[in-house]
């Protein structure tokens, strides 16, 4: 893993044309790069849908709970890697398909999960599983899905993607355990923090590059490059998901904000923060034992993330982070669907929910 602080010189020109294509006067140029990759991939996440469309709603209390979730829809972030990975060799097929299915299967199975530990009550801006159905159903729901997506991945039968799914599904748990361990103690442990944002987040997003590259028939050293793309790439996401939950709109992002602060989880900007500035741990665990955070201490913090540079510093790692997933990039042939992973990184990092 490449230290936080650490970019490779060979990445220094991808940061600088990183921040070019986020400067404001190249606002029209990121929006031409993004209405290319929705052309190229449009078909291929139609297909996905249609395949997500096609699964049980009705019936079982699981089949319901997992049926409300997925009628909310969602980014389709990590299908669209699964995609446009395959796109860089032979090109999106019905193996390809299923395995782009699997990834967002798994990733609603993790929400569902998610929001039963994290008590949820809003997910894309509607009731959560939990909440409709209950605590129970969501996780059977969770596990339905785990269970649907590691069988698309059997019948997909591409190299060794179910042997590094099982891997990677062991650890998003050990991920989300010691996320949970860590709950609360609002310790600035750099190293921790990564260790759980690798679990959690980038080993789906590492795979679904690398699985999609397999289904197109890239070579090994092309298959290794796209799992480290995107192992980086959902480094990134992570932190800017950590900016948002501070800096975002809950109209935007689908969730109230400070969900993450109120749940004691030490996020990226809180970490530095918790770093920097003196007597803020003391002064948020007071307001944790209070049983939620106050508004006012709510702002107060938020105000002390800018203040401390906090929110920036995170903003410049997720930017380092995207230069790495470029730099990833360069042993693959350049090309429409190399030029779409560009732009999912760049796109990760400007987004707003």
């Amino acid at each position: 893993m490449t230290p936080a602080a650490a970019v490779a010189p060979d990445a220094l020109g991808l940061v600088g044309r990183l921040g070019a294509l986020l400067d404001a006067r190249d606002l029209a140029r990121v929006g031409d790069r993004l209405r290319r990759l929705d052309a190229l991939a449009a078909d291929d996440l139609a297909a996905v849908d249609r395949a997500i469309a096609a699964l049980p709603r009705e019936g079982a209390l699981a089949l319901r709970s997992a049926g409300h979730l997925l009628a909310l829809g969602g980014k389709r972030l990590r299908p669209l890697c699964v995609a446009l990975a395959a796109r860089t060799g032979s090109g999106f097929d019905e193996a390809a398909r299923r395995l782009a299915t699997a990834v967002e299967l798994v990733h609603s199975a993790t929400l569902l999960h998610d929001d039963v530990v994290d008590y949820g009550e809003l997910r894309r801006g509607a009731p959560t599983a939990r909440a409709v159905f209950g605590n129970a159903a969501s996780i059977f729901a969770g596990d339905w899905l785990l269970i649907e997506a590691l069988g698309l991945v059997r019948d997909a039968r591409v190299g060794d993607t179910l042997e590094r799914l099982l891997g990677v599904v062991r650890e998003m748990i050990l991920g989300e355990s010691l996320q949970l361990e860590m709950r609360g103690r609002l310790m600035p442990d750099r190293a921790v923090y990564l260790q759980i944002v690798e679990g959690k987040t980038a080993a789906l997003f590492a795979w679904a590059t690398y699985a999609g590259g397999r289904a197109g028939g890239c070579d090994d050293a092309q298959a290794a490059a796209l799992e480290r793309y995107g192992r980086r790439l959902g480094i990134a996401f992570q932190i800017v998901d950590d900016l948002l939950d501070f800096s975002g709109r809950a109209d935007r992002i689908g969730k109230a904000l400070h969900a993450d602060l109120r749940e004691g989880k030490t996020t990226y900007p809180l970490l530095l923060a918790l770093e920097r500035v003196e007597g803020l741990r003391s002064r948020l665990e007071a307001g944790l034992a209070e049983g939620d955070l106050a508004p006012p201490l709510a702002i107060e913090i938020e105000d002390t993330l800018v203040r401390c540079g906090a929110l920036d510093d995170s903003r410049a790692l997720a930017e380092q982070y995207a230069a790495e997933a470029l730099l990833a990039l360069e042993i693959l042939p350049r090309g429409a669907a190399r030029e779409a992973l560009e732009t999912v990184a760049i796109a990760a990092i400007s987004r707003d929910r």
